[in-house]
């Protein structure tokens, strides 16, 4: 898809910070997505990468004001509170929510991997790392030699906020990520930190 729709409900900023930015280093996800007025998600940028934290902070809050996003969703399992200071040192103004993961990876990207399935997130643009990530996520990543899926993560903070309203656990029906057919109950697969 070349061009997201005209008229966009809701648009959220996703950041999966790394802790630190040397050279071995995770990257941090960050991720921009919508929710269009035809109920879809709409994947609008990726910029992960390898940032210190003042950079992916300032990146965040670029984006933030590029796209006149609602609030920018955080995950603070690694830095806690630090994150949430590090983006208010950069932009007072941000609106944040603190995620903080409660389940493993897979379980928590299931309700968004049924979306795409559905044919219900849509990508405007290409990412190719991100999709790349997307398609090696199964339930046996070895993040010893794939590294950690920092993409992924943001992604399915941002579209499980804007498409399924997660901020506390809940029970969705959901497909397996990879294998179809397959419906399970799990939980929400992240809190939402006050």
């Amino acid at each position: 898809m070349r061009r997201a729709p005209a008229e966009l409900k809701r648009v959220v900023v996703a950041v999966d910070p790394a802790v630190s930015s040397g050279e071995g280093a995770d990257r941090s996800g960050i991720v921009v997505v919508a929710q269009g007025e035809d109920g879809h998600g709409y994947v609008l940028e990726d910029r992960s990468g390898r940032y210190t934290p003042h950079e992916w902070a300032k990146l965040v809050a670029t984006l933030y004001k590029a796209h006149g996003a609602d609030h920018v969703i955080a995950e603070v399992n690694q830095g806690g509170d630090l994150v949430v200071s590090v983006l208010r040192a950069v932009a007072p103004h941000l609106a944040v929510r603190k995620v903080r993961a409660t389940r493993g990876k897979y379980l928590r990207a299931e309700p968004v991997a049924a979306l795409y399935q559905q044919g219900k997130v849509h990508h405007v643009g290409c990412f190719a790392t991100l999709e790349d990530q997307l398609c090696a996520f199964t339930p046996d990543i070895d993040r010893r030699t794939q590294g950690s899926p920092d993409r992924a993560d943001a992604l399915v903070y941002g579209l499980s906020d804007v498409l399924l309203g997660r901020r506390e656990p809940g029970v969705a029906q959901s497909i397996n990520l990879f294998g179809g057919g397959h419906v399970t109950n799990l939980g929400g697969g992240y809190k939402l930190v006050r």
